[in-house]
């Protein structure tokens, strides 16, 4: 799988035009929506181009050696080979069901290089480039997907918590993680994972409220990856993401998500400032969603093509690989170095998953009640039967 193969169909989000009364009373004025969020793209942090130019930014400034740069394009290449991996086992029957993170790569390995090992992460269901730089091994995420456990993982082992697949709460579960590791004088930080659709949830207007009022050492960062399911960010939100922030006490900044290096100096500023006791920080990585919402999604149905062709020209890893063989830091053995990996990790994925058990269709019925009850018995059985009826026709 090549750097520039990318998944799917090509999209777009609709827009309308903005109007305004004329010469009407105020009472009669219509509210109307707000310019679309790209009018604030001054406002977006920025160390590499989607040319593949490096820029610099006055308040956040980077530093990375060659080996640490070739690292970055490394873990994008890899975690997106894991992800078409993941797709293709689902289209197969393998998965029940898989969130992909096409095109969120940059976002999600530059804010997770930039955290400690004492820091601890919680994710939704898509962070699969966060957890591969917590060391998870990639293959255990994809038994809940499978419905044979409920995570795979000692999130305590690598301070990454199991996935949440309830939209916002984790947020809440990072604050009060965030106000404990605060009280136990400890100089570590928290991070919160979440998309442009939670950040509507009532969930994180209370988890801002909190952890402001208690400047608890945590970063919220949003992927606003432009779609909450086929929900559009215009119409979730009258004002970019970033500045919900400044209604609750704290800084939000909004930093191009497709750009590795920038996600990676934003982050390390904002742990850095919650680590020295100065609270909370809302991130909003402007990224997008290359695919489906997950794959029972069709994105054909509420986005056009020419959207998604814009947002191929800013890939993220492609960007990445200009710069670094512009500059003469990685040269072609290398990157079929990397390409290579990415074939063995493929193939690793597909072996691990066809190994895995069948998930057992009647444990959903185990742990509804702590001591049983007999309608849940009576259900078990009815599914029973019915699971048991498709044995007896393929026999006869």
């Amino acid at each position: 799988m090549t750097v520039e193969s990318t998944a799917a169909r090509k999209n777009t989000r609709g827009g309308g035009k903005r109007t305004t009364a004329k010469k009407a009373s105020p009472a009669k004025v219509k509210a109307t929506a707000p310019a679309p969020a790209e009018a604030e793209q001054d406002q977006l942090v920025q160390l590499l181009t989607p040319e593949g130019k490096r820029v610099e930014h006055p308040e956040y400034a980077i530093d990375l050696s060659d080996g640490e740069l070739r690292g970055l394009y490394r873990d994008m290449v890899l975690t997106r080979r894991f992800d078409a991996e993941a797709t293709t086992l689902q289209r197969q029957g393998e998965l029940g069901l898989w969130a992909s993170l096409l095109g969120q790569e940059a976002a999600q390995i530059g804010s997770g290089r930039a955290l400690r090992d004492d820091d601890y992460v919680f994710p939704t269901y898509r962070e699969h480039g966060v957890a591969w730089c917590r060391g998870v091994d990639p293959t255990n995420l994809l038994g809940m997907f499978r419905g044979v456990n409920n995570g795979g993982w000692d999130p305590n082992s690598n301070n990454f918590h199991l996935y949440t697949i309830v939209i916002g709460s984790q947020t809440l579960h990072a604050t009060g993680y965030a106000m404990g590791v605060q009280k136990d004088g400890a100089d570590s930080a928290v991070i919160a994972y979440f998309g442009d659709g939670a950040s509507s949830q009532g969930d994180v207007a209370e988890s801002f409220t909190f952890s402001a009022v208690y400047n608890a050492p945590v970063v919220f960062f949003c992927q606003n990856n432009q779609w909450a399911i086929s929900e559009p960010t215009e119409k979730q939100t009258r004002v970019p993401l970033y500045q919900r922030a400044r209604g609750y006490g704290f800084p939000g900044v909004r930093v191009d998500g497709n750009d590795v290096l920038a996600c990676l100096a934003v982050t390390r500023a904002a742990l850095d400032r919650a680590r020295a006791g100065e609270g909370p920080t809302l991130v909003e990585a402007f990224t997008y969603r290359m695919g489906a919402h997950t794959t029972s999604d069709d994105p054909t149905r509420y986005r056009r093509d020419e959207e998604r062709e814009a947002w191929e020209a800013k890939d993220p890893i492609l960007r990445l690989r200009i710069y670094l063989e512009a500059e003469g830091i990685a040269d072609q053995a290398y990157l079929d170095s990397v390409e290579e990996e990415s074939e063995a990790l493929g193939k690793r994925v597909r072996e691990v998953v066809r190994a895995m058990p069948d998930p057992d269709t009647l444990a959903i019925f185990e742990n509804v009640y702590a001591d049983g009850h007999a309608l849940v018995d009576e259900e078990r059985a009815q599914f029973a039967a019915y699971q048991a009826s498709f044995v007896d026709a393929e026999e006869n």
